[in-house]
């Protein structure tokens, strides 16, 4: 079944590639122009997508915690000192990086407070760029006091300015302030007359790793405005930036003994850069390198929620491996960047995988506290050394605001914002495409420019009904495009209560009619519960996009030391842990599921769980704790080993509800016969 999937895959692409070439443009939005490659489909302007339900409250939550008061919070980074305000502190990479999530947030909650904040910080990058193009912090000066936690002195370095160049990209969606195009058109003009005498590796090497995301505003600024030397420049900014194509399309990422030297948010950033580079190169090894890329991944690093072993260098497999949340975000990003470009569901589906498994568990509820490395396998949160990479004084798990390393408390907050903005698009025949479900609102230009208002009402992904209300300003005929999951195999879909008849193409239905006000569609993606094997040949089970995690009772503790300004928190467990998956429910499927529910707007935790999936398990008195983890995930016990332990019932929840958690689960007893 696996082989047939790829296979299936891979001939996707194949069609993907062929179809670009005579593919049409949509003509209502900014999208790709001769010579990029067409793109099936095209962002939105950041505001004709509204998030309602669930997802507007992660939102509020935002805005009310960290991201919307970082600035005080975190004063000595995102105050009126940092550079990127003309101040002396701070001038690399945390102020854009915050930037980069408040942007989206103020505009899509039409937050007057937080829109002010954002364009005090534009206005500065566009008011004080130079006469040559050069836009940012001012050079560092050798007699400047030094301002402890900050990174004053890589002000010239290209990275940062990636950063606040997708800012301005996000500013000018939402705005359409020209001033933005017209620093983005002078900076590149400058990279182009520099970056010969000056690559991106000549600061720091992050810009050459992350060129990707300068290359990605090159192009968007290209359709706007057709610029021959933007093209130029494209291929400039690949040839500096390291060899992603090369990385992703080898065999680097399952190597071992020693892993290899490649750091975790690199890697999630780097993903995306043969794809962009793609609409230029027109070449299928750059479309393919970041599928291979994550197979790989999966095989030599890969966890059962999405994402990968990554304490900072690339870390393996084992579940009690860290994974940043700086990767999380930013893989996400990567996912919403390829996928109108080559319109293949297999980033989407990783796209729901990472937002509603791992995204939410790195945040506390009220999204002022976050977690730097989350484990698969999590049953301690507390101030002790672990086998990371980086341990940053054993504070890497810990729920703080600056526990762990800095960078996330600055670059998290871009997680749900940009998810609503890929809920949907407009394909490039004039319709609308909904790719990645969660409730909303969209107001979508089809056809030959009629306005058609989608409301889309969903408990997802708790639930597997979807159900939209098409609203066009008069009746209009332009095609619905709708992805069916990947783990779905009986999709069902409803107009206006009729059963319909369809064909499942690279993953989507397109339903093409005359629209008119009150339509109905209702999806239904039936959800059954599958295992799969990890490492260890451990056992993940999952229920449609969701994976499900051992519900832990939890002690959370809040704790003051002085090396930290503020307090953090410690979770200890209050249950067992060290169950293992008897042989027989998986023989028998043995799994019971019980829907409760959204009775909360914020489900994302042990009280409001929707859903639960209860089965039998046994404990394993051998699997003990070991330096605040598991110990060794322990493979099935020798044929004839009795554990000397009874079957018992365990619940198992959403894993972006849990903080203490098992989700990769040794199997036991494999040597009874049934």
């Amino acid at each position: 079944m696996a082989i047939f999937q790829k296979t299936i895959f891979l001939l996707s692409f194949v069609a993907i590639f062929a179809a670009r070439a005579q593919a049409p443009r949509n003509s209502h939005y900014i999208t790709n122009q001769e010579p990029l490659v067409a793109q099936p489909y095209s962002v939105l302007p950041i505001g004709d997508i509204k998030p309602k339900g669930w997802l507007l409250k992660m939102l509020e939550l935002q805005r009310d915690g960290l991201t919307g008061n970082l600035d005080s919070v975190y004063s000595v980074v995102a105050g009126d000192n940092n550079g990127w305000l003309g101040g002396t502190g701070d001038s690399w990479e945390r102020g854009p990086y915050w930037l980069d999530g408040l942007t989206p947030l103020a505009y899509l909650l039409n937050d007057e407070k937080l829109k002010a904040k954002v364009r005090k910080w534009v206005d500065w990058s566009i008011e004080n760029q130079r006469d040559n193009g050069y836009f940012g912090p001012f050079p560092f000066k050798e007699d400047t006091p030094i301002i402890k936690g900050t990174q004053q002195k890589m002000s010239e370095d290209w990275w940062p300015k990636m950063v606040m160049l997708k800012v301005l990209q996000q500013y000018y969606s939402a705005t359409n302030d020209e001033r933005a195009l017209t620093l983005m058109h002078r900076y590149f003009k400058y990279q182009l007359k520099e970056l010969p005498n000056t690559p991106l590796d000549k600061y720091t090497y992050w810009a050459g790793r992350r060129g990707g995301d300068n290359l990605q505003v090159v192009y968007w600024l290209y359709n706007i405005s057709k610029e021959p030397y933007l093209l130029e420049l494209g291929k400039l900014i690949h040839g500096q930036t390291y060899d992603w194509t090369g990385t992703l399309s080898g065999d680097m990422l399952v190597q071992s003994n020693p892993y290899a030297p490649l750091h975790c948010v690199n890697v999630a950033q780097g993903l995306k850069e043969p794809v962009i580079f793609y609409q230029q190169s027109k070449d299928s090894v750059h479309l393919m390198a970041p599928y291979k890329g994550l197979e790989s991944l999966k095989a030599g690093h890969g966890f059962a929620n999405g994402m990968y072993g990554g304490d900072e260098a690339l870390h393996g497999n084992d579940p009690t491996q860290g994974s940043e949340f700086c990767s999380a975000v930013e893989i996400m990003y990567s996912f919403e960047s390829m996928l109108p470009i080559t319109g293949n569901m297999y980033y989407a589906d990783y796209l729901e995988k990472i937002a509603f498994n791992v995204l939410p568990t790195q945040h506390d509820d009220n999204f002022t506290k976050k977690q730097y490395f989350q484990q698969p396998n999590q049953i301690k949160v507390t101030h002790e050394y672990r086998n990371f990479d980086c341990e940053y004084g054993g504070s890497s798990t810990l729920y703080g605001t600056l526990t762990g390393y800095p960078c996330c408390v600055s670059n998290m907050h871009q997680g749900w914002p940009k998810l609503v903005q890929n809920l949907f698009y407009a394909t490039a025949d004039n319709g609308i495409a909904a790719l990645v479900y969660a409730p909303s609102s969209a107001m979508v230009k089809v056809g030959d420019g009629v306005e058609v208002e989608i409301e889309e009402t969903t408990n997802y992904p708790f639930e597997d009904t979807i159900r939209f209300v098409v609203n066009p300003a008069k009746k209009v005929t332009f095609g619905f495009q709708l992805r069916v999951p990947q783990w779905c195999s009986n999709p069902k879909i409803l107009v206006n209560g009729k059963t319909q008849k369809f064909t499942i193409n690279n993953g989507t239905v397109t339903l093409r009619r005359a629209w008119k006000k009150g339509d109905a569609v209702v999806l239904q993606f039936p959800m059954e519960v599958t295992t799969s094997r990890w490492y260890e040949r451990s056992i993940a089970i999952e229920r449609g996009p969701l994976l499900y995690a051992l519900k832990i009772d939890e002690e959370w503790a809040e704790i003051k030391k002085d090396r930290w300004e503020d307090t953090f928190y410690e979770v200890y467990p209050k249950s067992a842990w060290n169950y293992g998956i008897p042989k027989r429910v998986l023989m028998e499927n043995d799994f019971t599921v019980e829907v409760r529910g959204l009775e909360s707007n914020m489900p994302w935790n042990l009280e409001n769980a929707p859903i639960s999936i209860y089965t039998t398990a046994k404990l394993v008195p051998h699997w003990k704790e070991y330096n605040g983890n598991t110990g060794k995930l322990p493979e099935s016990p020798w044929p004839h080993r009795e554990l000397g332990t009874e079957e018992e019932k365990i619940e198992l929840i959403p894993y972006g509800c849990t903080t203490l958690r098992i989700s990769q689960f040794p199997e036991v007893d494999i040597h009874k016969k049934y």
